[in-house]
């Protein structure tokens, strides 16, 4: 961000759809509002480094989601160890993120079918309620798709209208068969 005042703030997509292998499979992270409660990150959400949760280097000073992606504004400390970090990520030699979150439902996609919103192809497990608690400034992220300087210019097509119910259970009476 640029301004007088503004120098130790970044803005930065923080999560996206981009499935990632866990040791189970694939999992994708829903991200039409609905599915999203950002309340606990916009309340007391940190930034850390490495999600090691002994190292808070700032503060999220917002964070919503536009284009099917997590985005936020982080602002760093100007303690020495948040320096050394913000540094790295001033100087463009640290860029990945990654967020902690919790799923709440999850949706289980078998192989060879679509999710209920027509979306993903399994086989994959989508997290249709999650919260994210805490950023982190990574060395290695897991969805090298978000990080700091990826964020609007990377243009996500729109997710599809969510569907009634009765079209939800219809589809996944179809990935039963």
């Amino acid at each position: 961000m640029e301004g007088e005042g503004n120098e130790r703030k970044f803005i930065l997509s923080f999560s996206s759809e981009e499935p990632y292998e866990r040791f189970w499979g694939k999992e994708i992270l829903d991200h039409n509002p609905a599915a999203v409660d950002l309340t606990r990150l916009n309340s007391i959400g940190v930034l850390l480094f490495n999600h090691n949760r002994d190292k808070v280097i700032g503060k999220i000073n917002r964070a919503w989601i536009e284009n099917q992606r997590g985005m936020a504004e982080v602002e760093f400390d100007s303690d020495e160890k948040s320096e050394v970090i913000f540094q790295k990520v001033k100087g463009g030699t640290l860029k990945g993120v990654s967020v902690g979150y919790k799923i709440g439902v999850i949706e289980e996609v078998m192989p060879g079918k679509v999710s209920t919103d027509g979306r993903f192809n399994g086989p994959c497990d989508v997290a249709r309620e999650w919260m994210p608690y805490e950023i982190s400034i990574v060395s290695v992220p897991a969805d090298a798709t978000v990080g700091v300087g990826r964020n609007l210019r990377e243009q996500k097509p729109k997710a599809p209208e969510t569907l009634t119910c009765f079209e939800a259970q219809l589809q996944i009476n179809k990935n039963r068969k």
